[in-house]
């Protein structure tokens, strides 16, 4: 036997070894069929065992998750916009919720609420990703309020002092000075070892790069990550916006 056709013998002897142990099985696969698309929102039928946040993909392109579930029809918010998008086409459930990707490697970057990157970098190294639907940690696993949180605003810090932990709410009309307080705020934890992680729901894209440029000519950018949903992202980014940044901050929480 000649040592090209030695090398064919063993070649062929592999591939029935490898061959014996495949016991190919079906995979079934459930679609859904779009009835309607209106104010980014997409109305599906045949989708009764689809999970609520459960993430559906359009043949041709575009994704949406699930808000709304019935057996007759189901209600998706459109997250990324596709050709797939329209009356007619067909979806099919993607077996996961809303995940992002969380981990240092988001430090210092302007990402969208999905993750993907907005500051026109490579796309942030992920440690893991995590639902955006998480479980609040109980009570009692919660550690105490102990110390301060400074904002570097006088006023605040001396008549309404806040604590590492704790919540706090900023309420204002329009124009009465809302996101200065708290990009102010980030601007003065630079000397702090603090993480910051400010989330952009609805505003202009000039605001926001406006405030992601006096951040790292001013703050501690590199401690920062920028969630945006600007005005013109689709309705869905906009409402994920808060819940990837909590999510992304609990990442840091849980970590120490």
């Amino acid at each position: 036997m000649s040592r090209p056709e030695a090398e064919l013998h063993r070649w062929l002897e592999t591939a029935r070894r490898r061959l014996e142990g495949f016991a190919p099985a079906p995979e079934a696969t459930r679609y859904g069929r779009i009835l309607r698309v209106g104010d980014e929102v997409v109305t599906v039928t045949g989708l009764d065992r689809v999970r609520l946040d459960e993430m559906v993909e359009a043949e041709g392109g575009g994704r949406a998750f699930a808000v709304r579930i019935s057996r007759e029809e189901s209600g998706c918010v459109v997250v990324e916009e596709g050709a797939g998008l329209h009356a007619g086409g067909r979806v099919r459930p993607l077996g996961e919720v809303v995940r992002v990707p969380v981990g240092e490697g988001l430090l210092g970057r302007v990402v969208d609420a999905l993750g993907r990157p907005l500051d026109e970098g490579p796309p942030p190294p992920a440690e893991d990703h995590w639902p955006v639907a998480r479980p609040a940690p109980p009570i009692v696993d919660r550690d105490f309020v102990r110390e301060p949180l400074l904002t570097g605003i006088a006023v605040i810090d001396a008549m309404l002092p806040l604590g590492r932990g704790q919540r706090e709410l900023v309420l204002g009309d329009r124009k009465t000075g809302k996101t200065a307080i708290v990009v102010d705020s980030i601007i003065a934890q630079k000397r702090s070892d603090l993480i910051c992680v400010y989330a952009a729901i609805g505003q202009k894209t000039t605001t926001v790069r406006q405030i992601v440029d006096a951040v790292r000519e001013h703050g501690p950018f590199e401690r920062c990550i920028f969630v945006v949903g600007a005005a013109e992202s689709p309705p869905g980014q906009q409402w994920l916006v808060p819940f990837t940044a909590c999510t992304m901050a609990e990442y840091f929480r849980d970590h120490g």
